[in-house]
């Protein structure tokens, strides 16, 4: 019970990673509110981690909105009387070079990937100092460590949140709030799906990662759950890489 009597807010959380790393928790002991715009897929999850004996809320929650996030930090508040835990999961992928890359993409994947994770953790401090102090979990990405030869804005929106997530870590570390983020490389879910249905392009993948397999949404989520522990006490401002090897390289 590795989150006992903790308080966890997940957005994302309605399927994929999030719904993975949500179960996770619920299963090491912690309360979890799930935030995301996919309504059905939410109250699927929501429901399966309470008829397993854990303890699960869903909220609507669009990241790209201040007022959304602030309403999600005050129902976990509301509901369970504290806020431990921040995992900013939520993000898209776009797969475009930067000539073919049109400003409205750029802004979507900006406006989810990198203020999304603004928004959410301005909105999260207040309740985690509240409290004493609590981790914050960013998903960054391998993209952004190092370039990627197939998009642009996506790599961007990571490399925003690697270096957002060191200047939280700093600003808020002597009230007792860590933040740190995760980069995964390539990880099969339904967000990756699209790309990994190319045999070609998967082949690829697996060839780039030493290890000789694609990750699993179980890889990351074990990552998250050390970070947001009492177990991870003295990191913060930290990258956690969780890659198969391929930055290695």
């Amino acid at each position: 019970m590795r989150l006992e009597n903790k308080v966890a807010l997940i957005s994302g959380g309605a399927r994929g990673m999030g719904a993975v790393e949500a179960r996770l928790f619920a299963q090491q002991g912690a309360k979890v509110v799930i935030g995301d715009i996919l309504e059905d897929e939410g109250r699927r999850t929501e429901a399966e981690i309470n008829e397993s004996g854990g303890e699960c809320v869903f909220i609507r929650l669009d990241v790209t909105s201040e007022e959304s996030w602030q309403s999600a930090v005050g129902e976990a508040v509301n509901r369970f009387g504290k806020l431990d835990i921040l995992v900013n999961n939520a993000g898209i992928y776009r797969t475009h070079n930067v000539v073919d890359t049109t400003a409205e993409e750029w802004d979507q994947v900006m406006d989810i990937n990198a203020k999304g994770v603004f928004l959410g953790t301005k909105a999260a401090i207040p309740a985690l100092r509240e409290n004493g102090g609590g981790s914050i979990v960013n998903i960054s990405s391998v993209a952004g460590l190092i370039g990627n030869f197939m998009s642009s804005a996506y790599t961007a929106s990571k490399g925003a949140v690697r270096l957002f997530t060191k200047s939280t870590a700093i600003q808020y570390a002597r009230d007792g709030i860590r933040a740190n983020s995760v980069h995964p490389g390539t990880i099969e879910t339904l967000m990756t799906a699209p790309i990994l249905s190319d045999d070609a392009y998967r082949q690829d993948r697996i060839d780039r990662t030493p290890l000789g397999r694609l990750g699993t949404a179980e890889d990351v989520a074990y990552g998250v759950l050390f970070l947001a522990s009492d177990e991870a006490s003295f990191m913060t401002g930290s990258e956690l890489v969780i890659d198969g090897g391929r930055t290695a390289e």
